[in-house]
């Protein structure tokens, strides 16, 4: 039986172990995990800091990706077996863990894809949005799906 056993945004920090340990199974081979950080510059612009903000709806919105990735990437006779993932909003500094995701499966290969096309979708579809915070004291907001 495949299951999405994480679908968290929170405004507390994440925890990569907690999500590692929400996709352990048994029937699980291969585990992929994705983490992303906040970094301190983008398109050749030093980042301060930045901040992130989600609708109301974002974890069913989330849950909803997840499902769809999970269909999608599970073939007869080698399914994701578990996924997980974790968001967070509010204020971020540099090096401040932004998502984790993760994908067990019991082949390296489907939990490869599932991890990455997680992130993919999350990042396109989730209502997410960041606002970056420059050094030389601009801002923007990006991720608007």
């Amino acid at each position: 039986m495949e299951e999405i056993t994480l679908a968290s945004v929170r405004d507390t920090p994440l925890s990569v172990d907690e999500v590692l340990a929400a996709v352990s199974d048994p029937r699980a081979g291969g585990t992929a995990v994705f983490v992303g950080t906040v970094r301190d510059h983008d398109h050749g612009r030093d980042v301060a800091r930045l901040a992130y903000t989600a609708h109301p709806t974002v974890e069913e919105q989330l849950r909803a990706v997840m499902e769809k990735v999970l269909d999608d990437t599970s073939v007869p006779g080698r399914p994701v077996v578990r996924m997980a993932a974790a968001h967070r909003v509010g204020r971020l500094e540099i090096g401040d863990i932004a998502v984790v995701v993760a994908a067990a499966a019991e082949h390296r290969q489907e939990a490869f894809e599932a991890c990455r096309r997680l992130i993919d979708d999350l990042k396109a579809q989730v209502p997410i949005w960041k606002q970056q915070d420059f050094g030389d004291g601009g801002s923007e907001w990006v991720g608007s799906p």
